[in-house]
């Protein structure tokens, strides 16, 4: 007997955003399911289902957000992925701690869309493997210097460089280069992803 294919759920109450989104999924094999709201999404979805959810953050309603908190309430085991058009630091940690595996900012690349999908569902299918990843954040986190934790917090607390090398009495390139250097200690494409590996250690900053 063969397990039900996952299916990748887009909600996002733009129209045109969301049949884009279906048809780039489709392109590529995947099963979706497209939703005007995050109330059609809860009001159709089966807790047992397999696959993940592409959300907006900004939608009538119910926020993406606040659908987070609400697939965590009702144990829906699906990865989400939230995708927005004021991307910042502050939402990204909130979104992080929330649950989400990933932040998107429009507008994205297909390919970086395509990307997260697969490693969403490649986290839904590993099942227990947050714990071994949680460990690799920590070992990463521990390969930092003070002075890249002291910029750490700067960033994940919405900083700008310039006030970071204020309060740490460094100059902004000297920022700049702590910046780089921890973005590789913790294998960190991104600053969304920087603030989900981040997150995975709550000792990791005091944000």
């Amino acid at each position: 007997m063969t397990s039900a294919p996952a299916i990748v759920h887009v909600i996002d109450d733009d129209a045109a955003v969301r049949d884009s989104l279906r048809l780039l999924l489709q392109t590529e094999d995947f099963d979706v399911r497209a939703h005007a709201s995050a109330r059609d999404f809860l009001s159709s979805v089966e807790p047992s289902e397999i696959g993940c959810v592409v959300t907006d953050v900004r939608m009538p309603g119910v926020t993406g957000l606040e659908l987070l908190a609400e697939i965590k309430a009702r144990r829906i085991d699906m990865p989400v992925i939230v995708i927005t058009a004021h991307a910042d630091v502050a939402l990204a940690v909130q979104a992080m701690k929330a649950g989400a595996v990933d932040l998107l900012e429009k507008p994205f690349d297909g390919d970086a869309l395509l990307g997260s999908v697969r490693q969403a569902l490649d986290l839904r299918v590993e099942g227990a493997g947050g714990r071994s990843e949680a460990s690799a954040a920590r070992d990463r986190l521990a390969s930092l210097t003070s002075r890249e934790r002291e910029v750490l917090v700067g960033v994940l607390e919405g900083r700008p460089n310039k006030i970071i090398a204020h309060e740490l009495g460094i100059s902004v390139r000297t920022v700049e280069a702590h910046r780089a250097r921890l973005m590789v200690k913790m294998r960190a494409k991104s600053l969304s992803e920087l603030v989900r590996i981040s997150v995975l250690v709550p000792r990791a900053a005091s944000f």
